[in-house]
């Protein structure tokens, strides 16, 4: 088990920590925890909805697939340390430091 800090760019949002697991990823975290986070796809690796920025803990995460690299490609904002929440499943014991773009432009579930 390990902890996982959401930020949210959105102004006014406090910053939230919750228990992650090994195996689980971001995505799953942030909807078991009602924190709004696109999805479009489903969590498939179909879209970019679900972009964010890990802040620290990256080498808990698996290496990006050619996949998800053509999507964060396409992500709103897209920097050096954007990930898709989708396929961020923690592959050790580790804490993480993420930040949620504002998600009040983005047309989704």
């Amino acid at each position: 088990m390990a902890n996982i800090t959401f930020k949210f760019e959105e102004k006014g949002k406090a910053a939230e920590t919750h228990e992650i697991f090994e195996g689980e990823s971001i995505l799953e975290v942030a909807l078991d925890n009602n924190i709004q986070l696109n999805h479009n796809c489903g969590g498939v690796c179909g879209c970019s909805t679900c972009h964010l920025y890990v802040e620290s803990g990256e080498d808990l995460l698996p290496e990006m697939s050619d996949r998800e690299e053509e999507y964060v490609d396409r992500a709103r904002d897209p920097k050096y340390n954007s990930r898709l929440a989708c396929q961020c499943k923690l592959s050790q014991n580790g804490d993480l430091v993420v930040i949620i773009p504002d998600q009040s432009g983005i047309i989704g579930h």
